[in-house]
């Protein structure tokens, strides 16, 4: 798939510090409960730490005590990317960024969170950067 910003390797690895590329670029995951924003209530936006695409939003953010930032909704739809990922032998769907195609974690339906989705996007802190609102 062809993606709105698209860079030669050697820039993502000059542009992003080795943790977050191997998150980003390689598909790897923070520890859990290590990330920036797991605990975080501020009001913001969340965008992709690779690109700066708008992604989330903290009122979709939710307590999961999963270890990482939950969501239950992307800011808008063609916001993210879902694809079936089969690695490490289970059946997931990766999410990733629809602009730049960087890696932010995965999404899982129906663990029976009350939220309006019943969908908890699991994402690595690492893979985003979170713009406060102002005021």
């Amino acid at each position: 798939m062809a993606y709105d910003v698209e860079k030669p390797d050697e820039q993502w690895r000059a542009e992003l510090s080795q943790a977050e590329y191997a998150v980003l670029r390689q598909a790897a995951t923070e520890p859990a409960f290590t990330g920036e924003y797991t605990d975080t209530k501020t009001k913001g936006v969340y965008s992709c730490r690779a690109c700066g695409a708008e992604l989330f939003t903290s009122t979709t953010k939710f307590e999961s005590h999963c270890g990482w930032p939950s969501f239950y909704d992307p800011k808008d739809t063609d916001a993210v990317e879902l694809i079936e990922d089969r690695s490490h032998g289970m059946v997931r769907t990766e999410v990733r960024c629809a602009r730049c195609g960087s890696h932010l974690g995965h999404v899982f339906e129906g663990e029976g969170y009350p939220t309006p989705t019943d969908q908890r996007y699991c994402i690595n802190s690492i893979a985003l950067r979170l713009e406060p609102e102002e005021g």
